[in-house]
């Protein structure tokens, strides 16, 4: 199987396709399988890699606590490129897996053709820090003492994740047989040390306003703990785009595929052809 080795962690990866190159980064309650239909889609045109984070089997499962956290992940999708000797590529991001990217556009501009950000955010705003800490550190617990498969299942059911079981049971149940079969000690870790104590996205607003790689923002509005912070996102990147669809949870690839796929290639080809531009000065006249 082939792994990309990151900071002494190695990291599981598929790649298909051939073109210009992707990067997809999962979200907290996925692995790689997740962005099948993506994968299947966007290998037409593109190179397309996919990877498991770490703490998600095959990738590696460290025993450290301090192996774990944000900057570790945003660390990680350098260190895959580098691997694989990708110097530049449009990075897709989903949740957890979108946090660590758009850091990453911070950290790594030059690295990042684009940025796909979607569904992220959850715990961002001031009034949801304290009950997003307390729910990290509970959904850790659980993995611990009841196992995966009962952590799924509240997962699962939870207010952003219902709309993908009333769209499509069949997406929906091998979602939570992926879920399942995740790490104990790799999802407890990742959510106490990542989840858990990653900084509100609002701390990086200087760092958000100086942004000039193209951004698009994606989400479904029924996704609640992430529909503020997206706006506030949209008014402080000035090269950002927003996309809610709506009647639409939090796994949005999942949920909406077709058109998920279908504004991520507009977006790119956009990109592209060097037409996507920061927002026009006089658009911002009527923000107080």
């Amino acid at each position: 199987m082939p792994y990309a080795l990151s900071n002494r962690v190695k990291l599981y990866y598929e790649e298909t396709g051939k073109g210009y190159p992707i990067i997809f980064v999962h979200e907290f309650g996925s692995d790689l399988r997740e962005w099948e239909q993506q994968l299947r889609f966007f290998a037409r045109e593109y190179r397309c890699i996919a990877y498991n984070a770490r703490g998600y089997t095959p990738s590696d499962v460290p025993d450290r606590p301090e192996d774990y956290g944000f900057e570790h992940s945003v660390d990680d999708i350098a260190n895959l490129m580098k691997g694989l000797n990708i110097k530049e590529a449009h990075i897709i991001g989903l949740s957890m897996g979108a946090y660590a990217s758009l850091v990453f556009g911070i950290r790594y501009p030059k690295m990042a053709k684009s940025l796909v950000i979607a569904g992220v955010g959850s715990g961002a705003m001031p009034e949801d820090r304290e009950s997003f800490y307390k729910m990290a550190n509970e959904t850790a617990d659980v993995f611990l003492n009841e196992g995966s498969k009962s952590a799924a299942r509240i997962i699962g059911h939870s207010g952003s994740r219902i709309q993908l079981l009333n769209k499509d049971p069949r997406g929906w149940n091998e979602f939570m047989n992926h879920l399942s079969e995740h790490s104990e000690k790799g999802s407890a870790l990742t959510m106490q040390q990542y989840q858990a104590l990653r900084p509100s996205l609002m701390d990086f607003e200087k760092e958000f306003k100086k942004m000039n790689t193209p951004v698009l923002l994606a989400l479904g509005d029924e996704d609640e703990l992430c529909l503020e912070i997206n706006i506030y996102l949209k008014r402080k990147i000035s090269t950002a785009g927003l996309w809610i669809c709506p009647k639409t949870g939090h796994a949005i690839n999942l949920e909406e595929p077709l058109e998920f796929n279908s504004i991520v290639s507009k977006f790119l080809s956009t990109v592209e052809r060097g037409k996507w531009t920061s927002r026009a000065i006089e658009s911002l006249k009527d923000i107080k």
